[in-house]
């Protein structure tokens, strides 16, 4: 897979909160930072967290862009993932239209690093 392929289907599986098929496309060092400067070294965490500001949330893809980070090395790159998402909040609202960005870094086949930027706040989900 390229690594767009890979951050599409890690994605998804997120999504789907199939665990095991989105854990076959970590680094062994895998690390994730979200808004807020929320650090998570597992997948089971990070969904602990997000339970605790929405119920769910499905992003909406506007596009990927992908930079080689090594010349000659088309599996070490960084790749940019862009939209909205959708979906409910704690209280039942329904979310719409917030922008996230989501910084991938892809080496040798696997996610090594995931960055993610969003509006949430400033849309007041998931804000005590």
């Amino acid at each position: 897979m390229t690594p767009q392929e890979i951050v599409r289907e890690y994605l998804l599986a997120m999504e789907a909160r199939e665990f095991v098929r989105a854990r076959s496309l970590l680094a062994t060092d895998f690390h994730m930072c979200f808004p807020g400067g929320r650090t998570f070294d597992s997948l089971e965490a990070l969904a602990d967290w997000a339970a605790s500001r929405y119920r769910h949330v499905r992003k909406r893809f506007d596009g990927f862009d992908t930079v080689a980070l090594a010349v000659g090395d088309p599996d070490h790159a960084v790749v940019y993932c862009r939209g909205v998402m959708d979906g409910e909040a704690l209280d039942g609202t329904r979310i719409e239209g917030v922008r996230f960005i989501d910084r991938f870094e892809v080496r040798g086949g696997r996610l090594v690093d995931q960055q993610v930027w969003n509006d949430l706040g400033e849309a007041g989900i998931g804000c005590r």
